[in-house]
């Protein structure tokens, strides 16, 4: 035996002694007969202490894990001193796998494992143990309880709970930064040996990141890791038990570290002067251009602010910051004038709006540049002097009369005259005109002011060069009053006056209106046309005017009403006046002045009629009056009721005629003869439909010879009706159906067989086929019905 050898034994008996002694023989002590079950043991404060005495006296059974043996592993030795070794005695073993796990020799007490043990799984059993009598079954002991422990070796390796880590620490961190801890865990037994005791150690991503042996802790190992340079890292942490040592079993993990970004960098326009281009026609708000500068950090670390900080045009453009794109985009400030200004130059500067303290000594986090914006010409539209023009004209000027010139000019360098015109839309009245010269307006009619107050025009500026070139200005035009209305009566008036009135006594009052204003306001005067006997008009001054009785009482029955003419005047210049006459009713009033009745009330008394009843006699009569209109209208309408019956039925011309004819023997039937014969027009007899309103002279067209071939004829026809004067006003259609010459068939009617002299052979009629079998039969008997 080697020296190394002998020191493992000596260390093996010392951590685990059932290595050197594997029988434990556990005896029963002996006691005396009176079984003294205690023992007296003195204490310092003079109190005895009993102790128990036992049968068995026991100490833990340890077992190594992972037994590879083929045999059964041996645990251990229960052995009581009661067992003569005859076999009398009986040892039983119950409790976590006994029977299974774990057996016992009956006779003997030796227990063993039956199988490998896992001390993961589980780390001790807890058995008990009996020995009893074979024969009489009666225990000789009492039943005890023990322990088996499972001693660990180093059969796990550390693992981590995730194979993949993600983690992030700031860039421009300073060496030591933490950045995430990994923790692995092994699952032997950390209190026996050092098979759970991890070490960690880094197996990539050296220099840039280390890890702490004993917590894990990854940190960082290189100053001023710049994210713009290298943003993605991938570390590999290792954990190895037994302390870190050879022999040691390990576990590894990935950790992918990412740089995240900080505030490190200005921002950076790509070029010193950028130049733009814009039209001087682009309205306020119009974008010119945009600037971007850039920034090599991301996020809000690399938002932008622009502002114009210098310039001779901070007063025409304006910028403003797009933050999606993180551009500048400059836009028109101010209406631009190719004429009187062509280039602007602006200074813009771009700045970080989240700075970090910490990276103050890396510069100025903003740059500037220079923006150049050329105006380019365009064919601006006339420019009126003035936005409005506002013209005071008074009513009474003469048709033709100036109220105002409206100015306008082309504002580019070509200076093109300029064509006035007004928009008819805002003067559907045609009231006013406009010089298309000097753009002078005057009037083309007269003026009302009490139609219209006043007129809101539109005068449109046109170049004559480019007519599309327009501008629309409004024009204001106040009507200014002239006193050329005279007042008038404010409302009709019915008045009254009792029978027995008193003179001096008020029966109306009276009110004018004017519709003119004149500046000072209204004023009016009431007087009587001429010397009334009856009644007398007293003003008030104040418009208004009184009604007064002249005389002691009235007669309704003498006179029922007076008409009383009142002059109304106005206090205007020139001074206008108007007669309003009042009719005044003779009325019975009772002892208070209330009317009673008048005499108009009293005439329709008698007559016993209602205003219904007289509007249902006038309704009556008005109905009976379109009754008989109707009817003269049905009758006239059926005299001249032509044969065409209605719109519908008219198509190409073609009348139907209701009447079925005389057949041959009808001579008033139409006759071709007649086409032959132009001069049987003269003879020919007028519709019997209609009574014509118009007799036309019929032309004369020469008589067609016999031998004229219908084709012919009929063309000539034709173009005489095309020619002809007296045609009506309406289009026609005639259509003529020219068979033709020859007929091989020739006429299969019976229209003409009176005209024939013979009876005609129809005996071809069988040559023509099967078909015509029949219609042969019919005429080819005719010969022997006739010989019959």
């Amino acid at each position: 035996m080697t020296i190394h050898q002998f020191l493992r034994l000596i260390l093996l008996c010392v951590c685990l002694p059932h290595f050197c002694s594997p029988e434990i023989t556990f005896r029963r002590t002996p006691v005396p007969q009176q079984r003294i079950l205690g023992a007296q043991v003195s204490r310092s404060d003079g109190k005895i202490l009993h102790r128990q005495k036992r049968g068995w006296m026991w100490n833990q059974f340890f077992l190594l894990e992972e037994y590879t043996g083929s045999d059964y592993q041996y645990v251990g030795k229960l052995h009581s001193d009661q067992d003569k070794g005859d076999g009398s005695l009986k040892y039983i073993l119950s409790g976590d796998g006994a029977g299974t796990l774990f057996i016992i020799d009956e006779k003997t007490g030796d227990i063993h494992a039956t199988r490998r043990i896992d001390r993961e799984e589980k780390a001790f059993y807890t058995l008990r143990a009996q020995a009893i009598n074979r024969r009489t079954l009666r225990p000789v002991e009492p039943e005890s309880e023990f322990v088996i422990k499972i001693h660990d070796i180093n059969d796990n390796e550390p693992t981590f709970p995730e194979e993949i880590y993600t983690a992030s620490v700031p860039e421009m961190s300073v060496v030591g930064t933490s950045v995430v801890q990994v923790t692995a865990t092994d699952a032997d037994d950390p209190s026996y040996g050092n098979s759970a005791r991890v070490i960690y150690s880094i197996l990539q991503g050296q220099p840039y990141f280390s890890v702490e042996p004993e917590t894990g802790i990854i940190r960082t190992a290189l100053p001023n890791m710049n994210r713009e340079n290298r943003e993605q890292y991938q570390v590999v942490i290792q954990a190895k038990d037994m302390g870190g040592q050879m022999g040691g079993l390990s576990g590894t993990t990935t950790v992918n570290i990412t740089l995240t970004d900080v505030n490190d960098n200005p921002p950076r326009f790509p070029q010193n002067t950028i130049h733009l281009r814009v039209l001087e026609s682009s309205p306020v708000g119009t974008a010119v251009g945009s600037v971007k500068a850039t920034d090599a950090d991301t996020g809000k670390n690399a938002e932008v602010e622009y502002r114009i900080i210098d310039g001779d045009g901070t007063d025409m453009f304006d910028i403003i910051t797009e933050k999606d794109t993180q551009e500048g985009i400059i836009t028109v400030k101010k209406p631009l004038d190719y004429e009187s200004r062509r280039l602007y130059t602006l200074k813009v500067e771009a700045e970080n709006t989240h700075v970090d303290p910490r990276f103050y000594y890396l510069g100025p986090f903003k740059d500037t540049t220079i923006v150049k914006i050329s105006i380019e010409d365009v064919d601006e539209p006339p420019v009126f002097s003035r936005s409005s023009y506002l013209f005071e004209v008074h009513e009474d000027i003469e048709v033709g009369t100036i109220i105002g010139t409206v100015m306008a000019r082309d504002p580019d360098s070509t200076s093109s005259p300029i064509r006035f015109s007004l928009d008819r839309h805002t003067d559907l009245d045609r009231i006013f005109n406009i010089h298309s010269g000097n753009g002078s307006l005057y009037t083309s009619k007269p003026l009302d002011r009490e139609l219209s107050q006043w007129h809101n025009l539109t005068v449109i500026a046109a170049e004559i060069n480019n007519p599309k070139e327009t501008t629309r200005v409004a024009v204001f035009v106040r009507i200014l009053d002239v006193n050329d209305n005279a007042p008038q009566f404010a409302v009709f008036y019915d008045t009254f006056v009792c029978e027995n009135a008193r003179p001096g006594q008020l029966i109306q009052t009276i009110s004018a209106v004017d519709k003119d204003d004149p500046l000072g306001g209204q004023k009016f005067f009431f007087s009587l046309a001429a010397v009334n006997p009856n009644f007398t008009v007293q003003d008030n001054e104040d418009n208004t005017a009184r009604i007064l009785t002249r005389k002691n009482g009235f007669n309704r029955h003498e006179i029922s009403t007076y008409l009383l003419p009142v002059v109304i005047s106005d206090n205007d210049y020139p001074i206008q006046s108007s007669t309003g006459t009042l009719t005044i009713r003779v009325c019975a009033c009772d002892s208070q002045g209330n009317m009673q009745s008048c005499n108009a009330e009293a005439l329709l008394l008698p007559a016993g009629l209602s205003t219904g009843a007289l509007i249902a006699i006038l309704l009556c009569i008005i109905i009976l009056l379109v009754i008989v209109v109707l009817f003269a209208a049905l009758k006239r309408q059926r005299k001249k009721e032509p044969l065409i019956l209605s719109k519908e039925d008219i198509r190409d011309n073609i009348v139907s005629y209701n009447d079925e004819g005389g057949g041959e023997e009808d001579t008033q039937a139409f006759d071709i003869g007649t086409l032959r014969n132009p001069a049987a027009i003269e003879e020919k007899k007028l519709r019997r439909d209609i009574m014509p309103e118009a007799l036309f002279i019929p032309r004369r067209t020469p008589t067609a010879p016999d031998n004229t071939d219908v084709r012919d004829f009929i063309a000539e026809r034709l173009k005489e009706h095309d020619l002809d004067p007296t045609a009506p006003p309406y289009d026609s259609l005639a259509t003529y159906a020219y068979e033709g010459n020859d007929s091989v068939a020739e006429s299969l009617s019976s229209l003409e067989s009176g005209t024939t002299e013979g009876d005609q052979n129809y005996d071809y009629l069988r040559e023509w086929g099967p078909r015509f079998n029949k219609l042969a039969e019919m005429y080819g008997g005719g010969d022997s019905d006739k010989d019959s």
